[in-house]
């Protein structure tokens, strides 16, 4: 692994660690806590509690009328959902996180996929949430019928003076991968660049040679001689 990427990744070897030690703990006395343990076991488990959109996201609002509101994320449920402090629960529209429960090698831990996925959002939103005060802004782009309230959005945060995307932040760091629509096409294409970049680099889960890729089910094969 090259210094960039390790440094990148380094913050994971904790944050898987941590994360499935948390997966075992009973939280008992904690409503929001026992919320988060039992989403987070059960996409461990290879199981994505969330739903997908009842109706089509309108994703044009986000070039023609940008609107923010400021979300404090509580906890990562998926490897690309969170738990905000309003209970409710955000989507990141753009981005995708493994479901496999496949093993791979993530920053020289052995781990799977899903745990990778997870632990990238945990360490991503604390990475974020730090840079923002603890909260940042989300453009909401649609929201489900029903309870748990499950809204759709694109999350920022300012870093070093610059606007980032925490979907293309998980996407470039290969802890997930971008969302695309029924017809294979990526939701936000300068995501699907930032996947083939993440790809070349062999960042985060592409250093494997092997693993299941979450859209068509299609297995991903590197380059075995640069492993």
């Amino acid at each position: 692994m090259n210094p960039g990427a390790w440094r990148l990744t380094r913050p994971l070897f904790c944050t898987i660690a941590c994360t499935m030690n948390a997966l075992s703990l009973a939280a008992q006395d904690d409503a929001t806590l026992k919320f988060v343990d039992e989403y987070r076991k059960a996409y461990a488990e290879g199981r994505d509690l969330i739903p997908a959109p009842q109706r089509t996201l309108d994703l044009s609002s986000i070039a023609e009328r940008l609107d923010l509101r400021t979300v404090t994320p509580e906890g990562a449920l998926s490897g690309s959902a969170f738990l905000a402090s309003d209970g409710t629960i955000v989507k990141l529209a753009g981005t995708q996180g493994c479901l496999s429960t496949e093993g791979v090698e993530v920053a020289g831990l052995q781990t799977t996929c899903a745990m990778a996925s997870l632990a990238g959002l945990t360490a991503t939103l604390s990475e974020a949430g730090a840079a923002a005060g603890n909260a940042f802004p989300c453009h909401f782009l649609g929201q489900n019928a029903g309870t748990p309230t499950v809204r759709f959005a694109e999350c920022f945060f300012v870093k070093d003076g610059e606007a980032q995307s925490l979907s293309e932040m998980l996407i470039a760091r290969g802890l997930a991968f971008a969302a695309r629509n029924r017809a294979g096409r990526a939701v936000f294409p300068e995501y699907a660049e930032a996947e083939e970049s993440a790809q070349r680099a062999r960042a985060g889960i592409w250093a494997n040679a092997h693993f299941t890729h979450p859209f068509g089910e299609r297995r991903y094969r590197g380059n075995r001689s640069t492993n």
